[in-house]
């Protein structure tokens, strides 16, 4: 299989065109029905953890794991040089490079990444960077809505939730520009989408549009996007009122079309009740467990010249 990602960087889902997402898809799809246990036998993942994660840290470590290749790093950055010592970024991926043949980051500050990526020898992916850019996740919804959906052109999304500082929606938006997906931001006037991000989407001639009442777009959509309501953001009595506007009940789901899907990058708070989740609409628990072939494909892509 012709490779058009080797030896590159992912820092941001604007670094893949169309056909390099397609290309990462059509591979995930592949390691999730016919894995390869010995693809990377021999290479070595370092895993740097400057911020806490569940799944996305245990979904590369284990992706890399499955395709039998093996795992060094940290989950807590106080252990660490950097964290203990006040080792600069740029000197600790320099050394941890030296170490290893790929390397995933996720760090707090915007722009770590880009940063670690420019000082490294080897491809770097970014798995998180403060407020800015989550791509693996991105990808892995879009491979979960394609699964779900059957194609991801001419979609109708709604993102719910924490807009302006959830990574994973900025990068999505991004990335459904490409399939021209009609786009329904449902966030408090205070947390919405980015205007650097609304920007682009109408350069791109996307059509979008904000609410503020989950109800307004229910039954509009294919899929629903929540994301965590971060309690810390809000006082008791916004925090009631939003929550009556956000949480999805069954009885909101009733209300949407056929063919709707649930998805969220998890963790969740109250934002989707647990009654939801024997629903056959919800599909979030099925999308981080796609994170697993998703990240087999992202590290290949990156690793292998070529992929028999």
């Amino acid at each position: 299989m012709n490779n058009p990602l080797f030896n590159k960087d992912l820092i941001s889902i604007s670094d893949l065109d169309r056909t390099e997402i397609e290309f990462i898809l059509k591979l995930a799809s592949q390691l999730k029905n016919h894995p390869k246990a010995h693809l990377l036998q021999g290479k070595l993942l370092a895993s740097c953890f400057f911020e806490p994660s569940t799944r996305t840290r245990l979904s590369f470590e284990a992706a890399m794991l499955r395709l039998g290749g093996q795992n060094i790093g940290f989950a807590d950055p106080a252990n660490t040089s950097a964290g203990s010592k006040g080792e600069s970024l740029t000197d600790s991926i320099k050394v941890i490079s030296s170490y290893s043949d790929i390397l995933v980051i996720r760090h707090p500050k915007s722009g770590a990444a880009r940063l670690a990526a420019e000082v490294s020898d080897i491809p770097v992916i970014n798995a998180g960077d403060g407020g800015n850019q989550h791509p693996s996740q991105t990808l892995l919804d879009l491979y979960s809505i394609q699964e779900t959906q059957g194609r991801l052109d001419e979609l109708s999304i709604a993102m719910v939730g924490d807009l302006k500082y959830g990574r994973t929606v900025h990068s999505l938006a991004e990335a459904c520009a490409l399939f021209n997906m009609r786009l329904y931001f449902v966030a408090p006037e205070a947390l919405n989408m980015p205007s650097p991000i609304c920007d682009f989407l109408r350069k791109k001639g996307i059509r979008f549009s904000f609410h503020q009442d989950i109800h307004e777009v229910i039954g509009k959509v294919d899929v629903l996007y929540m994301t965590r309501l971060q309690k810390e953001r809000f006082n008791t009595v916004e925090l009631q009122h939003f929550k009556e506007q956000w949480t999805l009940t069954p009885e909101l789901i009733n209300q949407a079309k056929a063919n709707l899907k649930v998805l969220h990058p998890l963790p969740r708070n109250e934002e989707i009740a647990k009654t939801v989740d024997d629903l056959p609409q919800a599909y979030y628990f099925q999308q981080a467990a796609n994170g697993i072939p998703v990240r087999q494909a992202i590290i290949a892509a990156l690793l292998c010249e070529e992929i028999k």
